[in-house]
């Protein structure tokens, strides 16, 4: 089961010169060199720490002192025993070995690895043209998603436009180059908290090898194409070019936590959302899981004592890290995933661990109980969004439950059509790397796309490249920039940071009571019908049936409603 568009992984700096801290007396070792994130105690000593740490064989890497968090590299084999047996640390999850450049320095393109099945899915279908009214982006004719919500010229725009407002993308990078991404994108405060894992311990492809010889990508690029299309949605710039985000005049901050492959680890996500909260940031868009549990279980009896230990500190340090998000200002957003599960029943899951620590491993199935916690999704103060089609019904891959949702904004049906075939057009549009649409063979020689899954919109000599993809990935940046429209109207100057400043619960609030009430379906257990084209021209019809649970003002599929930007902008 796939949760989101993208997956996670942890990893910290370059372990290129590092002196290794030799283990103490009594503790085994081995030659191989290995990292876990450690998770100290509450109110603790960080020296008490620190001492554990080193009595243990390992050695700090990297340390988020804001929440007790560290990167720990070590040679003992027995490391995440006996650092966990200390009272000054609660919890050791793995972590992974970092990539090297290639000796020669030279770059090879990414291997997208990770993208989820409902967004992978938009290949080979026919798009259309249609004529934009004079006062929108030349491709506004094409943004169903836009209009669903009212965050257009004569909607939302009227009102507030996310002006002094900073939204953080926590993703894959942001194309800060773009040119429709550009002119609000702030590279002196992105950050780049990633380094590229070019394989697993199973010798498989994760990042590829490095095309920089840091293996740290600069914070104005993007080698998956996730974080580029999500920052977009919420604030590409009315500049008769292509589309215009929902807040068309908020600060674009690259907060990358992703790596290129999609995965996001605990570490650079926890780091991403701290410094969210000490650096201005009002608004942080999440559409990932933290890896490598899909599914964070604290007692499964499926796992054995140091995988539901692991879990258990993935839940303890992404909470921490959340709350201080959340209590220095800054409103948390999430994507509800895309499993086409409800969280709050039992289920199996079959995809984790997914990524490979030691030679061996794989997912392995296992049964969740709604017990279970995913991360960030599941968190306190964290805002769950699930995905509508063009005609608001709930995305047919959208995870949902009857208090799990928040809220629901627009992620694309590609299916949500009047004959159940895919059409291309029932997806999101919203910006693309123009490197990535040529290294994936997207482009023909004078520049134009040679496929319908991508469009091109050009101003005089200028032109920017957009792509159509599917997912809660996608509707949670609708709430995101939502969001922002919310900062912007209730804001008051932040003398500290510069910009603007709201309450995340009055942010959270302004989003709840303007949300557009949208009823389960009738009946409830509604059946999602697909013709499936096959290689050979045949059509395969697949059905799934999921239930909605609730009141016509709050229930699973929906939550509180779908979000309404042109209330949001204008107070009601």
């Amino acid at each position: 089961m796939f949760k989101y568009v993208t997956r996670a992984a942890v990893v910290a700096g370059s372990v290129a010169g590092l002196l290794w801290v030799a283990a103490s007396p009594g503790t085994a070792t081995s030659g191989q060199e290995r990292q876990f994130v450690v998770l100290y105690a509450q109110g603790g000593s960080a020296e008490a720490a620190h001492a554990a740490i080193a009595a243990a064989g390992g050695k700090v890497l990297s340390e988020n002192a804001a929440i007790g968090v560290a990167t720990v590299t070590t040679k003992n084999e027995g490391f995440q025993a006996a650092a966990g047996a200390s009272s000054a640390i609660v919890g050791v999850a793995r972590s992974t070995v970092i990539g090297r450049a290639p000796n020669d320095g030279a770059a090879v393109g990414k291997v997208n690895v990770k993208l989820d099945a409902a967004q992978a899915d938009l290949q080979g279908a026919s798009a259309g043209n249609e004529k934009a009214d004079k006062k929108q982006e030349p491709l506004a004719g094409l943004q169903w998603d836009m209009q669903q919500i009212g965050a257009t010229a004569d909607g939302s725009q009227r009102y507030e436009q996310g002006t002094g407002v900073r939204v953080g993308i926590i993703d894959t990078g942001v194309d800060g180059t773009h040119p429709d991404i550009a002119h609000n994108f702030d590279k002196a405060l992105s950050r780049n908290f990633t380094t590229d894992i070019p394989f697993d311990a199973n010798g498989a492809v994760v990042d590829g090898p490095c095309e920089h010889p840091s293996c740290v990508d600069p914070v104005d690029e993007d080698d998956n194409g996730h974080g580029t299309h999500v920052a977009s949605e919420i604030a590409s710039p009315v500049n008769k070019l292509g589309i215009a985000g929902i807040a068309p005049k908020a600060t674009i901050v690259n907060l990358r936590a992703g790596q290129d492959s999609g995965f996001f680890f605990l570490q650079p996500t926890v780091d991403a959302l701290t410094y969210a909260g000490d650096h201005g940031i009002d608004v942080v868009n999440m559409s990932f899981y933290v890896d490598p549990w899909l599914f964070n279980c604290a007692d499964n009896p499926a796992d054995p004592p140091e995988a539901q230990a692991e879990q258990r500190t993935v839940v303890t340090a992404m909470q921490r890290a959340l709350d201080y998000a959340y209590n220095h200002g800054v409103t948390l957003v999430s994507a509800a995933g895309n499993g086409a599960t409800d969280y709050t029943k039992t289920i199996v899951d079959n995809s984790s661990p997914d990524f490979a620590d030691v030679p061996g491993e794989a997912p392995y199935s296992r049964t969740i109980p709604p017990s279970c916690t995913s991360m960030p999704s599941e968190g306190n103060h964290v805002l769950s969004v699930t995905s509508t089609g063009i005609t608001k019904r709930k995305a047919y891959y959208s995870d949902y439950g009857n208090g799990y949702a928040d809220l629901s904004a627009p992620g694309g049906d590609v299916y949500d059509t009047a004959d159940n075939k895919r059409d291309i057009t029932k997806a999101i549009l919203a910006a693309y790397p123009k490197h990535l649409a040529e290294e994936r063979g997207q482009l023909n020689p004078d520049g134009t796309p040679n496929t319908p899954s991508v469009v091109r919109s050009c101003d005089k000599q200028v032109c920017g490249y957009y792509q159509y993809l599917q997912g809660t990935s996608m509707a949670s940046p609708h709430a995101a920039g939502v969001a922002a429209l919310a900062v912007s109207r209730l804001g008051v100057p932040d003398r500290v940071n510069g910009g603007k400043k709201a309450s995340p619960a009055a942010v959270e609030q302004a989003l709840r009571s303007t949300a557009t009430d949208t009823p389960c379906p009738t009946p409830a257990a509604f059946t999602y019908t697909r013709l499936v084209q096959q290689p050979d021209g045949s059509f395969t019809t697949v059905t799934s049936t999921q239930t909605c649970e609730g009141s016509p003002t709050n229930n699973g599929f929906f939550g509180e409603g779908i979000i309404n930007a042109t209330k949001v902008a204008r107070g009601h």
